[in-house]
């Protein structure tokens, strides 16, 4: 950036190749700019601001916790999952081994998304996770053994309906769902309907369960910068600014 004599700032832009971002394979284009001082302040400021907001809304993004149930203690057949997995309370809640061979071509063996575990809702009657303030995003659900079978997924907080939503699913593939539920504390998940199909009545089960895999959530609880970040920056860009002002007035004298 040059000061010219009649109060305005000279600045050239270039831009290089997209193979390296340098001068090494070729020189595309160079922009020339011609700005007055005020501008330059002006402009300066807005890009701490535009930075302060796109670091305070990277510390706000939490990263998303997937819950795959393999990681609880392994199992041959199936046992409830403990309270406090995932930082949850599992209310009928129960984790099974879809890899063993008590349960094959059941749903229980087509819904492993990962792993060899899943979640299902124990004898098929309504089933509760619960926490404080989470993001529930989404989750894989199968039914055990009824096709068409009907899954009805609730998001609470503080006792009240916030989302509901209901889904049909089969028992030969797990079905990703998107729920999108936005700072609920309860999942409240419902089960009914379906037909079972024939190649699972020889195997003498049946009932309204589901297959639950890789339960997919946010914590509310984030890190965010101090506040005092913002100021920071922006007196960032008021000392930029008086720096090309102070050189300006020395170039006059």
């Amino acid at each position: 950036m040059k000061l010219l004599s009649n109060n305005t700032c000279f600045l050239q832009v270039c831009v290089y190749c997209e193979m390296c971002n340098k001068k090494k394979h070729k020189l595309i284009k160079s922009y020339n700019y011609y700005m007055s001082i005020s501008t330059v302040g002006k402009k300066l400021s807005t890009a701490a601001i535009a930075g302060t907001v796109i670091v305070l809304g990277i510390g706000a993004v939490a990263q998303a916790t997937v819950l795959t149930f393999d990681d609880i203690a392994p199992i041959s057949n199936f046992d409830p999952i403990p309270n406090g997995y995932g930082g949850f309370n599992w209310d009928n809640f129960d984790y099974a081994n879809g890899s063993s061979p008590k349960v094959t071509r059941e749903g229980y063996d087509n819904g492993r998304f990962s792993g060899d575990y899943v979640a299902f809702n124990a004898r098929g009657n309504p089933a509760l996770v619960s926490n404080s303030v989470f993001d529930f995003n989404s989750a894989y659900l199968t039914a055990a053994w009824n096709d068409g079978l009907s899954v009805t997924v609730k998001g609470l907080k503080s006792g009240a309906t916030l989302y509901s939503k209901t889904v049909v699913v089969d028992t030969t593939q797990p079905t990703l769902v998107n729920f999108d539920y936005f700072g609920v504390d309860q999942l409240r998940f419902t089960s009914f309907g379906g037909v079972e199909p024939d190649y699972l009545i020889k195997t003498l089960g049946g009932g309204t369960q589901f297959a639950l895999d890789n339960f997919t959530f946010n914590e509310k609880a984030t890190s965010v910068p101090e506040p005092t970040f913002l100021p920071a920056l922006l007196s960032i860009a008021t000392l930029s600014a008086g720096s090309v002002l102070r050189r300006k007035q020395l170039k006059q004298s």
